[in-house]
């Protein structure tokens, strides 16, 4: 890998921390998360809010006071 392919470290005036140039074959911007989910991609149906079968459980247990 060549020098002008990599990434540098560039300082920026007035800043504390120093930063990186973007690294070879990216671009700047943002790529979306996964939309869909594992249970929508094979057909069945979401839970409302997203909660799990265990999710009523774990709320209602309390861990032991010391």
């Amino acid at each position: 890998m060549a020098d002008a392919e990599r990434q540098r470290v560039e300082r920026v005036p007035g800043a504390r921390r120093a930063r990186l140039t973007p690294a070879p074959d990216t671009t700047a911007e943002p790529v979306p998360g996964d939309e869909t989910t594992d249970a929508a991609s094979r057909g069945e149906a979401a839970s409302v809010g997203g909660s799990g079968p265990n999710d009523e459980r774990l709320r209602r247990d309390v861990p032991p006071h010391y």
